[in-house]
């Protein structure tokens, strides 16, 4: 036989298990005052009305068992995590016009996203001849070296520039 708890657990009305002796018992406790109350042994069998429980039959408790989660829908399954290309062999003719069409309206929407600017307040981005502000570099000089790199080295200080922190 294992030993007791050295802390018992105790129910909703606060019956414990003594250790040392096995019986339930309500243990002692400090009251606001200071004094301490006495711990009160439990009669066996007796089961206060804190600690009975609601009456399930045997119909119910087997539904408890088998129930699904709350919110779950029946027969539905989360879509897989893998992105895998759209199939249109399955698809009716109708079905594969508006497929095009809904691309071709995120297409769109990608679009305008791209044209709107980063920073209102930089009203001069398009004009290449303005003078840098304070604390910036010129970006406009020549670069000696290859194209696709000073493309992307102009691409990175136009960056830098809208970051500018004030």
């Amino acid at each position: 036989m294992s030993k007791p708890d050295i802390i018992p657990n105790t129910t909703a009305s606060g019956i414990a298990l003594d250790p040392r002796t096995l019986e339930r018992v309500i243990p002692e406790s400090r009251r606001p005052d200071g004094t301490v109350r006495k711990e009160k042994k439990i009669r066996p069998g007796f089961t206060p009305q804190e600690d009975v429980r609601r009456f399930r039959g045997t119909r119910q408790a087997q539904m408890d068992v088998t129930a699904l989660p709350k919110g779950h829908i029946i027969g539905w399954t989360p879509p897989p995590s893998s992105t895998q290309a759209k199939s249109t062999a399955g698809m009716s003719k109708s079905a594969k016009k508006n497929e095009k069409r809904k691309e071709k309206r995120k297409d769109k929407k990608d679009e305008t996203v791209e044209k709107v600017k980063d920073n209102w307040e930089d009203d001069d981005e398009e004009d290449e001849t303005a003078a840098p502000a304070v604390g910036q570099k010129a970006t406009n000089q020549p670069k000696a070296g290859n194209g696709k790199t000073d493309a992307a080295a102009e691409d990175l200080a136009d960056k830098l520039q809208k970051l500018d922190v004030r």
